[in-house]
């Protein structure tokens, strides 16, 4: 049995769970969630814990089984503490300015500054202008968010320019040997 899929999710005070067939609806203080539950998994409701089940020990189930108590998981913490990522922007004359909290505009060494739009229910802060923090209830799409920001420039081995996680080591190569 999955050791993950086998722990059961608490679901703390002001937290509602809905399960309806194959859709689980998680609403609390910073928003709700929805999402299909994949293959024949359950959740069920016990008290303020919930419980992912599987049918059998079928290779297929035994894959989604953990998966899917980690993404119930995710949701229960997400509409109570919400997820954040840290971006840093590496390199002279590369920063970032807030245009509102949905939209960032990015001076990374283009011809031109790049705009990015927030998607629907993700929030960008820019507390320093080589820091980008991205926020949101959904750990998924706080993620994909951070991503593609990160690959409009992407860290470069030999001087570290561009745009990185916060705390990501770059690998460094050496320039050219001298004659």
């Amino acid at each position: 049995m999955s050791r993950v899929g086998r722990s059961p999710i608490p679901v703390p005070g002001g937290v509602e769970v809905a399960i309806a067939g194959k859709q689980v609806t998680v609403k609390g203080p910073q928003g709700s969630l929805q999402r299909s539950l994949p293959g024949e998994i359950r959740v069920r409701q016990e008290d303020s814990t919930l419980l992912v089940e599987r049918p059998d020990d079928q290779r297929h189930n035994r894959a989604l089984h953990g998966l899917t108590r980690s993404l119930v998981a995710n949701m229960v913490t997400g509409v109570t503490a919400g997820f954040s990522r840290e971006l840093e922007i590496v390199g002279v004359g590369y920063r970032a300015t807030a245009k509102g909290p949905s939209q960032i505009e990015l001076a990374l060494g283009f011809s031109h500054p790049v705009v990015v739009d927030a998607p629907q229910g993700i929030t960008f802060e820019v507390p320093v202008p080589t820091r980008i923090v991205v926020r949101g209830i959904d750990k998924e799409l706080v993620g994909q968010t951070a991503a593609n920001i990160r690959k409009i420039r992407k860290p470069e081995p030999y001087k570290g320019k561009g745009v990185r996680y916060a705390g990501e080591q770059v690998q460094r190569k050496a320039g050219k040997a001298a004659k």
